[in-house]
């Protein structure tokens, strides 16, 4: 194993048999030559390495495979073929209190699971105090586990998890167990863990989550690693997935075949549609040549700008005091019934800090046909600290299914830098109506 690496997976595989009746198992276990299974892939040959004091996000959708890879890395499950190499302790956040046993107290199961970690009765003797007082359930520690409710049998357990003082730590969906107060006692201890450079394997569904905390990304889809790089692109990524756009091919022969079917109905339509296309708005502007765009070819969102309240096309400076129109217009390629128009203000590494849609505004947009052109104004102030951000407008909707649908997305369109009169503290700008009394 190289120096710098902590974590080495190569070709690793995990097939689990599958049964369509329960007998079919059974049969198949004493019956050498009866065969009724199908196997499922729920890895299929993935590989990477985790370098000491990465923080290595993992994004997929459920049942793409998250789950049995980090079991194989802790240990849990065997893998069918392929080496897992580990440098290094590993605590894991993935099914807290599996160690336990219910029958014990608190204070027991404190050391069957310091055991479990390989600790010896001195060294969990050393944190035993530091994991009772994060813990922190009273005089319960010394009651049976089987009496905890289900958030004093979390706390323990993350309390037990966190404190072995781990070099790799996995983590599973759980960092929000318990009250707020105790929520932000476990973001703390990430929050060292991350400065005193712990290698951090991360797993969750909120991708601002990711953005905030992690160094690297990578996806696993349908039991495959189909991405492995920095951790902007692999959220763009992954929010193509959701929205079943995530093959760049399929999504461009799907715009083509929009394209000439509409091209062969309504020609005199679309020679229209090509003087719009053009963009009146965003030619006024050095729109981001990184400009992330996708969509399922329903739409397409053909430009975007910013005004002031006359009607005034704004550079990229924003004061953050004014009110200001940030509008899009979009192009309909078919007929659609209420799609959603959306504002997306992010930082520089993804990070959405404002945004709204008419969805959340309550607000119903009506049915649309084939060559009709809509404009969507978003009319308020950003009140942000002062500093550059990126502009984001899509169209998208919920089809019949319940499914989102993006039909048109313009990520990081235009480059913009807030400007304010007064000094900020923290993201937002406050204009408050401080009164201070003597009394």
């Amino acid at each position: 194993m190289e120096e710098e690496n902590v974590i080495e997976i190569k070709n690793l595989t995990k097939e689990y048999k599958m049964f369509n009746r329960k007998k079919d198992r059974l049969l198949e276990t004493i019956l050498p030559k009866y065969e009724k299974h199908t196997n499922f892939k729920a890895l299929n040959d993935v590989s990477f390495n985790v370098k000491k004091g990465e923080i290595l996000g993992i994004l997929g959708k459920n049942g793409a495979g998250k789950s049995t890879l980090l079991k194989i890395i802790t240990g849990v499950v065997t893998p069918t073929s392929g080496d897992v190499k580990i440098k290094g302790k590993i605590s894991s956040l993935l099914e807290l209190g599996a160690a336990f046993n219910s029958e014990l107290t608190g204070i027991q199961n404190i050391y069957q699971h310091g055991q479990v970690m390989g600790l010896s009765n001195e060294e969990i003797k050393e944190k035993e105090q530091e994991i009772i007082d994060f813990a922190d359930i009273g005089e319960h520690l010394y009651q049976p586990v089987k009496t905890y409710s289900s958030g004093m049998f979390a706390r323990l357990a993350f309390a037990c998890a966190i404190n072995v003082n781990p070099e790799i730590l996995i983590v599973d969906e759980v960092l929000s167990v318990g009250d707020i107060a105790f929520q932000l006692k476990c973001f703390k201890k990430f929050e060292q863990f991350k400065e005193e450079g712990k290698t951090i394997l991360f797993v969750t569904h909120n991708i601002n989550d990711v953005i905030r905390n992690c160094t690297r990304a990578i996806i696993i889809n349908s039991g495959k690693k189909i991405y492995d790089g920095n951790v902007k692109g692999g959220v763009e990524k992954y929010k193509k997935i959701i929205v079943k756009l995530d093959d760049e091919i399929e999504e461009n022969d799907v715009i083509k075949e929009l394209e000439n079917v509409n091209d062969d109905n309504n020609k005199d339509n679309q020679k229209q549609q090509n003087t719009i296309i053009t963009g009146e708005w965003k030619k006024h502007y050095n729109v981001n040549p990184n400009i992330i765009e996708y969509g399922n070819g329903k739409a397409e969102l053909i430009d975007f700008g910013i005004f002031d309240t006359n009607g005034n096309i704004l550079t990229t400076s924003i004061e953050n005091d004014k009110e200001v129109i940030l509008k899009s217009k979009v192009v309909f390629k078919e007929k659609v019934s209420n799609p959603i128009f959306t504002m997306t203000v992010k930082d520089f590494k993804g990070l959405d800090i404002m945004g709204t849609n008419t969805l959340v505004e309550n607000i119903l947009t009506g049915d649309f046909n084939e060559g009709d052109t809509v404009i969507a104004q978003f009319r308020q102030k950003l009140s942000l600290a002062p500093n550059k951000y990126t502009l984001s407008f899509s169209c998208t909707r919920f089809n019949s299914n319940g499914d989102l649908e993006v039909l048109s997305r313009k990520y990081d369109a235009l480059l913009i830098e807030i400007t304010s009169n007064k000094d900020c503290v923290g993201l937002c700008r406050l204009d408050s109506n401080i009164v201070v009394t003597k009394i």
